[in-house]
């Protein structure tokens, strides 16, 4: 039997802020998980620091377009038919958070921990000289066949809600992005978003800095978390710690069960295509009818998206991540897809759109749950999971307590 500090389980980007925010403070990490730092559903993720991303996805405008959308395999959002049964439970939950007063608190939530985000990027990039790990040229939503009146719709939402946002006629989209298609016909310029030109590279630079502070990371798989701080390895060493934190994303639920807590956490299953050919972009692109989103990087161009229920164990169906290169010549007619490399992550998803953080259970807390936007609220997260920890300030996490689905 060991005694540790701090325990954080899963070396994520999660993981690894929460990490940061700790270490920063003086406390001693150890980082469980069996791939190495960054290695997991990080390593793949779009690379787009989303604050835009506001609205929770239980949207009663998703409605009527869900019949086609699960019955075309390749669309944007499918459920594997072995799935379903398993899925249901979470899709009633998720059709109560279309309801007008759930989804107005989880704007608000999502909004409050969005807003904050690229502030706490910003401070701990530039502590630890990771400054080039964060590019502020905003982000693009392009439309190809909705109208104008539609897309000013759309974009009185997102000022509504204080996202900094410009509406760009055909002209001005190829005069910020001449590679775009001529099919592009308007856009939104989300001005206040970034990106990471390599996310595998940003959690190695914070995993850099951690060892460098006397941070540690054990190759182990974890089998269960005990209330008191004690976690169980495989194999079953035991380890004691005077806090452990859960952060392993979609690989959660069985150990906050684990500590009394049975939440409604799935998977949503997300592809990427990473192509060596750069697309000539200096920004991030999504499209609104695609439902996919090209992001410029250092070693080449991303297409990312899609949404796919079918667990953790289902082996990847590659058309999925092939179907993005469809997408992305409609928006790039230049793009190549010599040398592509498939991907596929796992998304952990709570039907109302919020992640779980705070304390779950005496020296155990949770970080996770981040559904589609765990790079963008990464470093908040991490920071605020550890002002409750180290200074008992727990207001903010209020709305991301997992007591929300468990009761007190």
């Amino acid at each position: 039997m060991n005694n540790e500090d701090v325990v954080i389980v899963g070396a994520g980007v999660v993981g690894l802020t929460t990490a940061a925010a700790l270490s920063r403070a003086g406390r001693r990490v150890l980082l469980l998980d069996p791939l190495g730092p960054g290695e997991g559903t990080s390593y793949g993720n779009a690379g787009h620091f989303a604050t835009e991303q506001v609205f929770p996805l239980a949207d009663p405008a998703l409605l009527p377009r869900l019949p086609g959308m699960l019955l075309d395999p390749l669309g944007p959002f499918r459920i594997r038919l072995g799935y379903l049964l398993r899925a249901l439970p979470w899709f009633g939950r998720f059709l109560l958070n279309m309801r007008a007063g759930a989804r107005a608190r989880n704007t608000e939530a999502l909004r409050r921990l969005n807003e904050a985000a690229l502030a706490q990027w910003g401070a701990l990039l530039g502590e630890w000289g990771l400054e080039s790990h964060l590019v502020r040229e905003g982000s693009l939503l392009v439309f190809e066949r909705t109208d104008e009146a539609k897309v000013q719709r759309i974009l009185a939402q997102y000022l509504s809600q204080g996202v900094a946002a410009r509406y760009l006629d055909r002209a001005a989209l190829r005069a910020l992005e001449p590679a775009l298609s001529e099919a592009v016909q308007r856009g939104i310029w989300f001005t206040d978003t970034g990106h990471t030109p390599d996310p595998y590279a940003l959690s190695l630079g914070i995993w850099q800095r951690l060892r460098e502070q006397g941070a540690r990371h054990r190759a182990v798989s974890v089998a269960a978390i005990e209330p008191g701080g004690t976690v169980v390895l495989e194999g079953g060493e035991r380890l004691v710690a005077r806090e452990v934190i859960l952060c392993a994303g979609a690989h959660s639920k069985v150990l906050a069960a684990g500590v009394g807590h049975r939440l409604p956490l799935d998977t949503e299953r997300g592809y990427h295509l990473m192509l060596p050919g750069h697309s000539g972009l200096t920004r991030p692109v999504s499209s609104y009818e695609r439902s996919f989103i090209i992001t410029p990087m250092a070693g080449g161009t991303r297409l990312a998206g899609t949404v796919e229920f079918a667990g953790l164990a289902a082996p990847m169906d590659p058309r999925r991540a092939d179907i993005l290169l469809t997408h992305g010549q409609a928006l790039l007619p230049g793009l190549e897809g010599k040398g592509a490399e498939r991907w596929m992550g796992y998304r952990p998803s709570l039907p109302d759109s919020l992640p779980v953080m705070g304390a779950a259970a005496p020296g155990v807390w949770f970080n996770f749950g981040h559904q589609h936007l765990g790079l963008t609220q990464a470093a908040v997260s991490g920071a605020w999971l550890a002002d409750a920890v180290l200074q008992g300030q727990s207001a903010p996490l209020a709305p991301f307590s997992p007591r929300r689905f468990t009761g007190p």
